[in-house]
């Protein structure tokens, strides 16, 4: 079967995290993180890629599905946001840090049932942007649409241990936090994979 301009003959099989859900592309360092939609009560896949030759660099298996990416500035990090309603009281989830260099995964939250993700951003160096589910939905009608937004401030990322960020770190002002459609979520992915294939097939790869 002819390779198509499109996407791969077999789809993005290729990339080994199933239908891929979340894509987020880091154009200076040729970087690439993809999220897979994950299974019914199974682990979601993210992996991070060569941009241009779609070789893969780490991959990570989450407990929870995963709906924010976001690689450091500078540092080999990847912040990954992830995290799902219990159906019955909690929003659990966890914020991960994957090391790029060493595979090395880290839980920061200490909370026992974490915090949903939802959002994450670098805001420099030193200060990452957590916008995160509420923990609960007791009594609170708006829990689903809305959410709580922090910034975490500390100078070396590359050295934060594991479980070690509190309450206090993550306490925030409320904010609307509506979730993504997942279907959107799904065409964004692809059309970002599309754009880096499709310039892929126009050039010769550049490994990094």
């Amino acid at each position: 079967m002819a390779a198509s301009n499109e996407h791969p003959p077999d789809g993005w099989a290729f990339l080994g995290v199933g239908d891929p859900f979340l894509v987020v592309h880091d154009e200076q360092r040729g970087l690439l993180a993809v999220a897979g939609a994950g299974a019914h009560g199974g682990a979601t896949p993210v992996a991070v890629y060569n941009s241009r030759s779609f070789a893969r660099r780490a991959v990570v298996r989450s407990r929870f599905p995963v709906h924010a990416l976001a690689f450091h500035p500078r540092r080999p990090l990847l912040a990954i946001g992830t995290g799902r309603y219990d159906g019955g009281y909690f929003f659990e989830g966890e914020l991960l840090l994957l090391h790029l260099k060493t595979g090395a995964v880290a839980s920061l939250i200490e909370n026992e049932f974490g915090r949903q993700v939802l959002g994450l951003e670098w805001l420099d160096e030193r200060s990452l942007r957590v916008l995160m589910a509420p923990p609960d939905d007791w009594q609170d009608e708006a829990a689903h649409e809305n959410g709580h937004v922090a910034v975490v401030d500390r100078a070396d990322w590359t050295a934060v241990p594991a479980r070690s960020l509190s309450g206090r770190d993550l306490a925030g002002p409320r904010t609307l936090a509506p979730r993504p459609e997942p279907r959107e979520a799904v065409q964004r992915a692809a059309a970002t994979l599309r754009s880096l294939w499709q310039a892929q097939r126009a050039g010769p790869s550049a490994e990094l």
